[in-house]
């Protein structure tokens, strides 16, 4: 009986997890400003969404990678350093 009762807590948990994971799996909502998508200037976990083997936000494993992209106000990437409007 304990067996059961462990399987179904697990499984339940899981289930739990899984909803998160999916909620969260999201590309960023676009801005309600002028905005412009800024390649590699992200920090680590950071990127609004990209590549890489993933498609969504908070996922980059590194910062400044050339293909992930933050949302920056219109006009401000060509500032930045690193930061470019078309991924590399």
């Amino acid at each position: 009986m304990q067996t059961k009762k462990a399987l179904l807590t697990t499984a339940v948990g899981s289930l739990v997890a899984l909803a998160q994971i999916a909620i969260h799996a999201q590309p960023a909502p676009t801005p309600n400003f002028p905005a412009e998508k800024c390649y590699g200037i992200a920090k680590a976990g950071k990127n609004d969404c990209a590549a890489n083997g993933h498609a969504c936000q908070g996922q980059s494993k590194a910062e400044g990678n050339a293909k992930e992209w933050i949302y920056v106000p219109a006009g401000t990437c060509a500032r930045i350093v690193g930061g470019t409007v078309a991924a590399k």
